[in-house]
């Protein structure tokens, strides 16, 4: 058993995943943490050891076999077990230590994910794959950098988002994922589920803004301490809740799916939220906010042939605006639907959303994928199958729109 004091950022899930546990093992340990919404630095907590795998060998098993099956080097097998790959220490019920395995991939969990992980994650990408370009297209109202990833050099444009909404931040590391997927395969020269990254490259450029609202983001995972700067207001539009779970809209309590000028008057006459509140607040003026006006600057400076939101949760995609779709666009959301498992729904009596202002402006296809089902925040286990659908999705509209 050692000791761990908590510091700013610190989550059970993200400790967790630093030591080689599961966050039942530390609150197994320290029962308090399970009961209260956050951790505050200087909090002490006993963390167990990690626990090793353990592996009977089986009738017919060989070293190789072994270290295949758990995606691990025979090298790394024999260092834990000295003598397995001579087959004098492979004899069938013997039991193997089974060693972590190897390299993974630069986007994972390692608890929740929020800006930090993914500051840390876009520098690795750009190390691994110098083709990634970085920019911002601005700032958060707290200050935080609203990054974008280039991959392509086309002459169609599309315009990805994720986490608009604080407490939907898993769609974050989704998007992430698939440039990480789109990355590799373009690099090997090799498809990608039977789509060709090259040809995306060479007619698309995508532009990802994987983390639109990072402030809110941070707030759902880590709470806000008495320091925080909106401290006293977000325990006001929050009713005197400590816990934020629920929180959808930036750290002002302006709801950014609510924010862009496409009927925005109806929409904030239909919600009936008066004030900062954690969600469906439209704000004082369609992007009044600074994350919401950095979206739309980006996308007229970069016109787009076609533009994706990603959410949660229902397992839907959106894809009409008051009739300004173009033509075909139920097709293609049929055929988004189709690769995805998601319904593709014609939504009426919502606007100022993301997807209704590029549609409205730009007259192309637009939509609003919500990614995964239950309750918001999704769990962290939900996270591969929510990456491998919002995969399918973006490969297929970029293979399909290939044809135009």
């Amino acid at each position: 058993m050692q000791q761990y004091i908590t510091h700013r950022g610190d989550t059970v899930s993200r400790i967790a995943a630093v030591h080689g546990l599961t966050p039942e093992h530390v609150i197994q340990s320290n029962p308090w943490a399970g009961r209260q919404p956050y951790l505050y630095p200087g909090q002490v907590l006993f963390l167990p050891s990690a626990p090793r795998k353990r592996y009977a060998v089986q009738e017919g098993d060989d070293a190789g076999r072994i270290a295949a099956l758990f995606g691990i080097h025979v090298e790394a097998l024999e260092q834990f077990n000295p003598g397995v790959t001579s087959g004098h220490c492979c004899t069938t019920g013997k039991v193997l230590v089974i060693p972590a395995s190897g390299p993974q991939r630069v986007v994972r969990l390692r608890g929740e994910y929020g800006p930090r992980e993914l500051e840390e994650d876009i520098d690795k990408l750009i190390e691994k794959y110098p083709f990634i370009g970085k920019d911002e297209i601005g700032k958060s109202v707290l200050g935080k950098p609203l990054h974008v990833l280039r991959i392509g050099s086309g002459p169609r444009h599309l315009h990805i988002n994720a986490a608009l909404h604080a407490n939907e931040w898993l769609t974050s590391p989704c998007l992430m994922s698939f440039i990480e997927e789109y990355a590799a395969a373009y690099a090997a020269g090799c498809t990608w589920n039977g789509h060709d990254p090259g040809g995306w490259y060479n007619r698309w450029t995508i532009w990802a803004v994987p983390m639109a609202n990072p402030d809110g983001v941070e707030l759902v995972q880590e709470g806000a301490a008495t320091d925080h700067p909106y401290y006293e207001q977000l325990q006001q539009w929050n009713g005197g809740r400590r816990g934020f779970r629920h929180w959808k809209a930036n750290i002002r309590g302006v709801d950014l799916g609510d924010q862009f000028p496409a009927h925005w008057e109806e929409e904030r006459a239909r919600r009936k939220v008066a004030g900062p509140a954690p969600r469906d607040y439209s704000g004082p003026a369609p992007l009044s906010e600074p994350e919401a006006a950095a979206l739309t600057a980006w996308a007229e400076a970069y016109p787009g042939s076609a533009a994706v939101s990603l959410h949660t949760q229902g397992g839907e995609i959106y894809w009409n605006y008051r009739g300004f779709e173009p033509p075909g666009s139920r097709e293609l959301a049929a055929l988004l639907g189709a690769a995805s498992g998601y319904r593709a729904v014609e939504l009426t009596g919502s606007d100022a959303g993301y997807k209704d202002w590029f549609i409205q402006v730009f007259r192309q296809p637009g939509f609003t994928v919500e990614l995964g089902i239950g309750k918001n925040p999704l769990p962290l286990a939900d996270f591969e199958d929510m990456a491998v659908e919002a995969g399918y999705i973006l490969a297929t509209l970029l293979s399909k729109e290939l044809e135009k």
